[in-house]
């Protein structure tokens, strides 16, 4: 059971959460603060003497427009209900879980000014595990992701679509059968809701979970090939490293040697003075991801512990303040370089595929005994060429375009939404080159026979053959290429 509470909310925390299907509860430190908010707004409604955004005024370029008291929870249901405007793909139910826990965590510090049971709803949500149908497009990352998540709540006031124990089904006719009554929102819930970043956060958090293993991997699956290359330890030392003081380079150089410990193979002298960069300059470009996984790390997990709806309540100040915690720009850049990141995990694992069936080093072309009757591993490398040619069009920055909505009172936008759903494209894609670079690797491992890798190493290409044979003639190499990928998700091997 994990306790929303004010403590820090962690990446690995929301990965155990997740990992374990932990249920939610609410701490009494957020139950405190989201009533006392909740008290405040209500006391302060019979005499605010001017217009406050969105408690008792219209929406956007609408601001000026004062909405009668009897018709401001109609106001908040409207709100919900017309911003359900998505399309596209839907988001996967993972995200969409994280956007649920990530809704509650923001709405528990008490700034926004919801109702206890509304929150308790969204965790309500989660534990029973009925999912909102969302879809990808319609967020500019600014107003809050307002589009999805307007689908994310429509299901508290009894709309929408939601999936249950595996069913696509009207949340109505799963709350009728739970015995839940849709809530009836007040003032300013509807837009604590929709305002806010969850959509993006998400598809961040999600992305970092995958980016770390993924980076892992990279370097487990880049030792094999250079063993299998036949490649040089030496720009592997520490000593290099030590001038340049870029952490994540030291870090990966660290790993490297490592993870060649006891090797015969790269111990052996070798022909060749120097290697093609795509090894040689392994520990600057995984190091460099290295450095730029952690600073995203940083940012979101500054995000998830936020409030970002609007306007933001201050009970103890006496305040209600407009202003623009919504606004996707702290995270829009940093997604976009997380995908940047990746999608360099994926460039150079390309490149180092193509030297290994290149026939260079006594490997023979296409890593199989009888090229011309066989393709051997010709045509998966152009996979991988289409893919990374694919990552280099979606790291195209979202962060850089801005288009002017809601009348230009909302002039400026992040596009944050759209680099969180590029970044979840290039994540998938980073993983089926670095699972291609594996099959060739451990492929090529074998023409070094009988020479052993590491002890670390080779367990990996035990536990890899177990799935993966040796290819001998032409195959059907799409299973393989797929288990293969499968088999980069295991986390028990680093």
């Amino acid at each position: 059971m994990h306790t929303i509470s004010h403590a820090t909310l962690t990446l690995e925390r929301l990965k155990e959460i997740l990992d374990n299907d932990e249920k939610l509860q609410l701490g009494q430190e957020a139950i405190a603060a989201i009533e006392k908010c909740r008290q405040y707004l209500d006391s302060k409604m019979g005499d605010i003497d001017r217009p406050v955004y969105g408690i008792t005024t219209g929406f956007g370029s609408l601001c000026n427009i004062t909405i009668p008291a009897e018709d401001l929870s109609q106001l908040q249901h409207n709100l919900v209900m017309s911003h359900a405007c998505g399309m596209g793909a839907e988001v996967r139910p993972e995200i969409v879980k994280l956007m649920l826990l990530l809704k509650a965590q923001s709405l528990s510090y008490g700034h926004s000014g919801t109702q206890l049971q509304t929150v308790q709803r969204l965790i309500d949500m989660f534990n029973e595990n009925i999912l909102p149908v969302i879809y990808e497009q319609g967020s500019l990352g600014a107003s809050g992701d307002l589009a999805p998540l307007a689908h994310l709540c429509l299901p508290i006031i009894g709309m929408g679509e939601v999936y249950y124990k595996g069913e696509r089904r009207q949340a109505a006719d799963v709350w009728q059968e739970k015995g839940w009554q849709p809530i009836h929102l007040q003032s300013k819930e509807g837009l604590a809701l929709l305002n806010g970043t969850q959509f993006m956060s998400a598809h961040a958090i999600w992305s970092l979970i995958q980016a770390e293993r993924l980076s892992q991997w990279a370097d487990m699956i880049g030792a094999i090939s250079l063993e299998a290359y036949d490649g040089r330890i030496e720009p592997f030392y520490p000593h290099s490293h030590q001038l340049r003081r870029q952490k994540g380079q030291l870090l990966t150089a660290d790993r490297f040697r490592e993870l060649l410990e006891g090797s015969e193979i790269i111990s052996r002298p070798k022909k060749q003075v120097q290697d093609p960069y795509s090894f040689r300059c392994i520990p600057q470009v995984h190091g460099a991801a290295k450095d730029s996984i952690a600073y995203v790390r940083s940012t979101i997990e500054n995000e998830i512990n936020s409030a970002t709806d609007n306007p933001n309540i201050f009970p103890d100040e006496d305040m209600i303040i407009s202003a623009g915690n919504f606004h996707g720009e702290p995270i829009a850049l940093p997604m976009d370089m997380l995908a940047l990141a990746l999608s360099e995990l994926a460039n150079i694992s390309e490149r180092r595929i193509y030297r290994l069936i290149s026939g260079q080093r006594d490997l023979p072309p296409f890593l199989v005994a009888k090229p011309g009757l066989n393709s051997g591993f010709m045509i998966p490398q152009y996979t991988a060429a289409s893919i990374v040619s694919q990552n280099k069009g979606l790291c195209w920055p979202a962060s850089c375009d801005s288009i002017p909505s809601s009348q230009g009172q909302e002039d400026h936008v992040s596009m944050g939404a759209n680099a969180a759903t590029k970044l979840v494209r290039v994540v998938e894609n980073t993983e089926s080159v670095l699972g291609i670079e594996l099959m060739n690797a451990v492929q090529a491992l074998e023409f070094r026979r009988p020479a052993k890798s590491s002890p670390k190493l080779e367990k990996i290409v035990s536990e890899y053959r177990q799935q993966v044979p040796f290819i001998f003639t032409d195959q059907y190499m799409h299973p393989y290429m797929v288990t293969s990928k499968l088999f980069i998700r295991r986390e028990d091997l680093y």
